[in-house]
């Protein structure tokens, strides 16, 4: 959530009064993240996040914002996308793609315990059941496919050591997902992105969980372990909590139990989790984008994270 995009304060109040969302009174870039242009827009009917999509299309953002509008009608706490009076919700701003939601209570909690590691398991599988019904297909954009594409394009920016786990990580990866367990996982929808930094509190409440943008049709395993690689562990080292991790898993599990094969191979979705965000923060930060406030995620923190569950699997 950097600022890529400048957007002035008429551009902003355009999109509000289409919107019939009264007066603009504030408008301030939000700090953070490394995808889209994102400012908090404040006007007479209350608060919202304008974000400008910076790679995702016009063909591909349906997808995320319709299901958020999915999940929030099933009563699961998202941003609200909103539309203007022909009912549509994805907007231009500034020559960008635009969405217009409405803002979450709460604040992120970055020293999560047990119970609100609880909260998120719960509602992520709330989530996952609530999507079974959407009827929208995207892939994850940032699945194996991609993986396969850019982990080339990263090789040169890394050490000999680096260099031989990632290919080693990535042969493993293809050779699971072509097994019959892998076949054999539940899948649908998914956030993909579920950080302690995408989720609001009030105390231990959790009120709701926004950026979908990585959202894709995926295993709900994978969405499990990019959590428990988040929430879970010491951040740190990258080493596994068990606390928190029985915690979650308890939660998620007293709303979707997981399946057999689901659990025979969250290892391997552990490692695929760690590699998946291994290598996009290689890649944004050898190879960045200019933004104002933009600040890359140390790389070295999810290879931490890999390393850790490679030796150390977790079952379940």
């Amino acid at each position: 959530m950097a600022v890529f995009t400048e957007v002035s304060s008429k551009e902003a109040s355009d999109l509000l009064r289409r919107l019939q969302l009264g007066e603009l009174l504030a408008l301030r870039g939000i700090e953070g993240g490394i995808e889209n242009t994102n400012y908090f827009v404040t006007s007479e009917q209350g608060e919202y996040v304008l974000t400008l999509f910076e790679r995702l299309t016009f063909e591909q953002l349906p997808f995320y914002l319709h299901l958020m509008k999915h999940l929030a009608h099933a009563g699961i706490p998202v941003p609200d996308p909103q539309a203007d009076m022909h009912g549509e919700i994805l907007h231009t701003v500034a020559g960008k793609p635009a969405a217009l939601a409405t803002k979450l209570r709460g604040k992120s909690q970055l020293a999560p315990q047990a119970a609100h590691c609880a909260a998120v398991g719960t509602l992520l599988a709330r989530m996952h059941l609530a999507a079974r019904d959407y009827e929208r297909q995207q892939p994850n954009l940032r699945g194996l496919p991609w993986w396969n594409e850019t982990v080339p394009v990263v090789l040169p920016h890394v050490g000999p050591g680096q260099a031989a786990l990632l290919q080693s990580e990535l042969a493993y990866q293809n050779h699971v997902a072509a097994g019959s367990g892998y076949a054999a996982l539940p899948r649908g929808p998914i956030h993909a992105d579920l950080f302690r930094d995408n989720v609001m509190f009030e105390g231990t409440e959790l009120t709701g969980c926004f950026d979908f943008y990585f959202a894709g049709v995926d295993t709900w395993l994978f969405d499990l372990a990019v959590c428990l690689n988040d929430w879970c562990i010491d951040l740190p080292t990258g080493r596994h909590d068990g606390e928190r991790t029985a915690a979650m898993l308890a939660a998620y599990q007293a709303v979707r139990p997981l399946t057999a094969a689901e659990r025979e191979l969250l290892p391997a979705m552990l490692r695929a989790g760690a590699l998946r965000f291994w290598i996009s923060r290689l890649w944004d930060f050898h190879l960045p984008r200019q933004a104002s406030m933009l600040k890359p995620h140390d790389p070295a923190h999810f290879e931490r994270v890999l390393r850790e569950r490679v030796r150390h699997p977790v079952h379940p």
